[in-house]
């Protein structure tokens, strides 16, 4: 037999089960002024007026399952709910609260984004006064290869593009 919980449920006259002697009972209180009340034991069987509920009959409780809300009209449906607020009412639907709350949600969106860009030279942040040595420049000039300007044939610009980004690929393979 599994033990009754440590804080029972009360019903609405607040009577509970005991959970050593497991009998059903109103539990001490505190009053106002510091005294406290007795812990009061509920006979078997008893039931108070608070927790004796209203006879429904069968109709009845099915009548009152299918009813309809206070307020509603019979054939309307609520019109679907988009996610997205309609254009040009953003600014005014909004409380000065919300839009508040909108631009700190952006500006920590902003933050992360940019707290997670990886640079390109991890030197750089370390000497950002000092110029660059002229063999990273070279290094990064030749990693960072601009397509050559599309000439009139569109066929073979398409084919120059493709061949660079292939190139910049390769370089970055892990091998």
């Amino acid at each position: 037999m599994s033990r009754p919980p440590i804080n029972p449920e009360k019903s609405v006259a607040g009577i509970a089960l005991d959970p050593q002697t497991l009998e059903r009972v109103i539990p001490e209180s505190r009053r106002p002024d510091g005294t406290v009340r007795k812990q009061i034991k509920i006979r078997p069987g008893f039931t108070p007026q608070e927790d004796v509920r209203r006879f429904r009959g069968t109709k009845q409780a099915q009548m009152d399952s299918s009813a309809l809300p206070k307020g509603h009209i019979i054939g309307w449906a609520p019109p679907p709910k988009s996610t997205a607020p309609p254009a040009g009412s953003e600014g005014k639907a909004l409380s000065k609260s919300a839009k508040k709350n909108a631009k700190r949600k952006e500006k920590r969106e902003k933050e992360k984004v940019e707290a997670e860009a990886v640079p390109d030279n991890w030197d750089d942040e370390d000497e950002e006064t000092k110029p660059a040595p002229p063999a990273a420049t070279a290094d990064k000039a030749s990693f960072e290869q601009t397509p050559a300007p599309p000439a009139a044939d569109d066929s073979n610009a398409a084919d120059t593009t493709d061949s660079v980004l292939a190139d910049d690929l390769e370089k970055l393979k892990v091998k």
